[in-house]
């Protein structure tokens, strides 16, 4: 590791290393596809509010009157509403309350009480007690897309119901620009329900509350209050919307709430109970895990119930000696949508675990034991764990990717049906290198390309993909709803096998997938010895492990550069990029990645693009600010960064080369979905790599860093990596101190009670 000398030097140089991480966590406004660098991930909803990279980028979304929606492949869509009718069936077939909690009081009782009502009325239940594995529902097989098409937007609505809407707005004082997606998102007779409940505007992307309460004092007038029944239903699904852009797939009843009281809202566990009575939301009750060996112990409220009950009957003692106690339980509430989805993911690994037999796992442990003893240490391991089993884990960084991509080698050989599947085309390349030029076509693939039915082998007749193994790489990136639809498309006795490095920054959708099945221990788990080479590598792994220690690069490999403020850091990076790098490291720009921890500030993408954009490829921009051969970052969804380069503009819209696919992105989609991409955060480079990475540390993001954004950052570079280090100890503490924010999730508690815990 070496210091850069004076800036007028402009070239690597040796010095000591004492001076030396990002989410549906999309931006709504772009496609930085961003949340953890902005501060997501807290299990605090109203933090989100300013935290979250939905809501502190935002850049006056509503006073712009932007359409923060994220255009979506055809076929993608086709396949989200197929996996949305699948969980609505199981839900569905769900009947009866919980039997859990009778004895609980307080606000948990109250919610328990609001959802049974509710069932016995003409309303459907919105709880649901742990499931039981439900059969596989047969999934129809998706549209294909070609390979080169561009994503395709969801259906315009009708002009005549968009200037209905665009009334209501204009006599509520909203922006009109809002009129298409309020139209959009609210389907049909979208006018009537804003002037029944104004604060359904909150349900468009980018309205905040304090916004749509003065859209409703507009329409009103003296009938708006703060205590209106339908105003706090409202700010309710908006908390758990915010929550779920910051990772959460539910959040706890007494957060909410208090989040609730924030917002001014008067009542909040009335407010609560009729979103769940409206169908809005959904409770659950989940066990609480003791330590293992010790008896259950019961909430406080149960034992106060338990005590009244006593006291009612006229017995002054608890429970009998030997006899249990009632076992703590969590209430959580959450979106139906992601509720379902996380179900759906759980009901779909404990099938394919349980779906394998012991006779077909002793038969395929003899089939592929010659595979296996051709291989050696881990990869061995790995075979005869996917031999045996339906679902293995597979942990390992860069270089360790070679193993399951020998995997899926072995099986072809054996005469399997395998397919391997990569977060990004990117991925999916390197993946395909280990593979060689005489792999199937087909082999290799992207999730997406793989579900939307784009690539892979396609489906069976019953719909199912037609695999035999599944290997899914990159497997922290997968959030719930993407996992629930691989899980469901898999056939009964396929096995499936998810590997990634658990030290990356998670998924930018809900959900923590890969860390909850490495936490759960429900099956076999692989962890891979094959280190990343160099002193990059080197000093990678070290992060990983919470030490930030100093390496030897003879070759310049890694190089810190210090600054003093944002200005110079800035002009640092371009220098590296533009010069330093190509000249001493043979790197050309072009191969060259920024990385920096958010979009805004004074050292963030938006900044450091501008400055690159001038010295790299000055142009007037005539095309909404792009060039022919600017670098860009184009969101065909949330959560999904496409390296591209602008190609030229014209009344189809801006022409991009995207790793050699053709993409045309609409006129009307090109502020929302396509930045600038020489600089990016570390979310939207998760997945990626590059021959060189220049990593901008400034010292106002110092409060973003945390150790799974400094090892995604840090790793993104193969050969070469630049720290433009302005954080000072910042960096340090937060490699040692600051780990992942928790997400709430519920997987773990689904999957145990469907599977039993590995030895």
């Amino acid at each position: 590791m070496s210091t850069e000398p004076a800036a007028a030097e402009g070239h690597p140089g040796p010095a000591d290393t004492d001076a030396p991480r990002a989410g549906q966590g999309a931006e709504a406004t772009g496609p930085e596809e961003t949340g953890p660098e902005e501060g997501t991930g807290t299990p605090d909803p109203d933090e989100t509010d300013e935290g979250s990279g939905a809501a502190a980028d935002q850049d006056g979304a509503i006073a712009e009157g932007k359409d923060e929606g994220a255009s979506e492949a055809a076929a993608e869509i086709a396949a989200q509403r197929e996996l949305q009718e699948r969980i609505a069936q199981r839900k569905a077939a769900k009947e009866g309350p919980i039997a859990a909690g009778g004895k609980l009081s307080g606000t948990a009782a109250d919610l328990l009480a609001a959802v049974r009502a509710v069932e016995s009325g003409e309303r459907p239940a919105a709880v649901f007690s742990e499931p039981a594995p439900a059969p596989r529902k047969v999934v129809a097989e998706p549209v294909r897309r070609a390979p080169a098409a561009a994503p395709a937007g969801p259906a315009e609505p009708a002009v005549a119901a968009v200037d209905a809407v665009r009334a209501v707005l204009t006599e509520g004082g909203a922006p009109v620009s809002l009129a298409a997606p309020a139209a959009a998102t609210l389907g049909e007779g979208a006018d009537s329900a804003l002037r029944d409940d104004p604060w359904q505007l909150l349900r468009i992307p980018g309205v905040r509350p304090e916004q749509a309460d003065g859209f409703a004092r507009a329409l009103l007038g003296a009938e708006c209050g703060p205590d209106d029944e339908r105003r706090g239903r409202a700010v309710t699904v908006w908390l758990l919307e915010q929550a779920a852009v910051a990772g959460h797939t539910a959040l706890d009843a007494p957060l909410l709430t208090e989040a609730l009281g924030k917002r001014a809202v008067p009542d909040p566990d009335e407010a609560v109970q009729s979103a769940i009575a409206e169908g809005d939301a959904l409770v659950f009750q989940d066990a609480l895990e003791g330590p293992p060996g010790s008896p259950a112990r019961a909430p406080e409220s149960a034992r106060t119930a338990a005590a009244e009950d006593g006291a009612e009957d006229g017995s002054e003692d608890g429970p009998e000696d030997g006899e249990e106690a009632e076992r703590p339980v969590r209430v959580l509430v959450g979106l139906e949508r992601y509720a379902l989805a996380e179900e759906s993911l759980a009901d779909g690994l404990a099938r394919l675990v349980n779906s394998l037999t012991k006779e077909d796992s002793s038969q395929a442990l003899a089939d592929w034991e010659p595979a296996a003893a051709a291989a050696s240490g881990s990869t061995a391991e790995l075979i005869r764990a996917s031999a045996g089993h339906g679902l293995v884990l597979h942990t390992g960084a860069e270089a360790a990717r070679a193993e399951p991509a020998a995997l899926v080698q072995a099986a072809a050989r054996l005469g399997l049906r395998v397919c391997a599947a990569a977060h990004t085309v990117d991925g999916r390349r390197r993946l395909a290198e280990h593979f060689g030029p005489g792999a199937p076509e087909g082999t290799a693939v992207t999730v997406s390309g793989l579900l939307s039915g784009a690539e892979g082998p396609g489906r069976d007749r019953d719909g199912a993909l037609a695999v035999d193994l599944l290997v899914v790489l990159d497997a922290p990136q997968l959030d719930v709803e993407t996992a629930a639809m691989l899980a469901e498309s898999l056939p009964d006795g396929a096995r499936l096998v998810l590997s990634g490095d658990p030290s990356v920054l998670w998924s930018a959708g809900p959900g923590r997938v890969f860390a909850d099945l490495l936490a759960a221990r429900v099956c076999p788990q692989i962890a891979s010895r094959t280190p990343d080479p160099g002193p990059v590598g080197e000093l990678v792994s070290g992060v990983g492990v919470g030490e930030l220690n100093p390496v030897e690069a003879p070759g310049k490999e890694v190089v810190i550069v210090p600054v003093r403020d944002a200005a110079e850091a800035i002009h640092r990076a371009v220098q590296l990029v533009a010069d330093s790098v190509p000249r001493a490291i043979g790197v050309p720009s072009e191969q060259t990645q920024v990385i920096t921890p958010g979009h805004g500030g004074a050292a963030g993408t938006r900044a450091l693009n501008a400055a690159l954009k001038e010295r790299l490829n000055p142009g007037p921009g005539r095309f909404g600010g792009f060039d022919p051969d600017d670098r860009v970052a184009y969101a065909p969804t949330p959560g999904r960064t496409v390296p591209g380069r602008v190609v030229r503009a014209d009344a189809e819209g801006l022409h991009l080369d995207c790793a050699g696919t053709p993409v045309v992105v609409p006129q009307d989609a090109v502020e929302r979905t396509v930045r600038h991409g020489w600089a990016l955060t570390a979310h939207q480079a998760v997945g990626l790599r590059w021959p060189a990475a220049v990593v901008v540390l400034p010292g106002d993001a110092t409060q973003a860093l945390s150790r799974p954004w400094v090892y995604t950052a840090f790793g993104r570079g193969e050969r070469h990596l630049s720290v433009v280090h302005g954080a000072d100890a910042a960096l340090p503490r937060a490699v040692a101190e600051v780990p992942a924010k928790p997400r709430t999730t519920r997987l773990q508690t689904l999957l145990r009670a469907q599977v039993p815990t590995a030895q």
